[in-house]
């Protein structure tokens, strides 16, 4: 029988190395209904965990904060980047497992870890499927620096590639109604419609 994956063992890291440039630059500063992106982020991730870190492509992309900021060790590789940071992060921290969230989905349930984590069983990732869609950017991941360095090494670059590679669990997400839990904010008009959803 495999172990449940405990929560205490999992790392969580924040995605906010992306430019912005649809959204106006500088996302996880964009004021989404008075707090940041980012600022929601971490508040969504406290209820996870107490092992954070941001992941950033570049100095002052965080505003200043108590969290340890990590930077990519690679430039334009996008946000496999940001899990390698990651497993970095959660190795150092002695983690088997990371979280990786983009700092833009402020809709994220509270139970994203409990339900990944009680779903992942001995399988190298488990995201989530909503819509049809696979949520790379709000996964699990088992910490597995080398096979991630030697994905890259050969010219990867996709973290659903990589998610293949690692055998990931894919994680059906029910709706409930109250919208698609996994909206990312890419540009002015997604954050308008994010602000409208949050008012309601």
């Amino acid at each position: 029988m495999v172990e449940v994956l405990h929560p205490s063992r999992v790392a969580i890291v924040i995605a906010a190395g992306g430019r912005g440039e649809r959204i106006g630059g500088d996302k996880p500063a964009r004021i989404l209904a008075g707090r940041s992106m980012l600022e929601r982020a971490i508040d969504a991730a406290q209820t996870w965990g107490d092992t954070i870190a941001i992941a950033v492509s570049e100095p002052g992309q965080a505003a200043p904060s108590d969290l340890p900021i990590l930077f990519d060790s690679a430039e334009n590789l996008g946000p496999i980047s940001a899990l390698a940071s990651a497993f970095r992060f959660a190795g150092e921290q002695h983690c088997s497992h990371v979280l990786l969230v983009a700092c833009d989905m402020p809709f994220l349930h509270r139970d994203l870890l409990p339900r990944l984590a009680a779903a992942i069983g001995g399988k190298g990732a488990a995201l989530p499927v909503a819509s049809g869609h696979l949520q790379a950017m709000a996964g699990l991941w088992r910490v597995a620096p080398d096979e991630l360095a030697a994905f890259i090494a050969q010219g990867g670059r996709s973290l659903r590639r990589f998610a293949e590679a690692q055998e990931a669990l894919e994680i059906q997400w029910p709706t409930d109604g109250s919208g698609d839990a996994f909206e990312d904010i890419d540009d002015l008009t997604q954050l308008r419609e994010a602000e409208a959803r949050l008012s309601q």
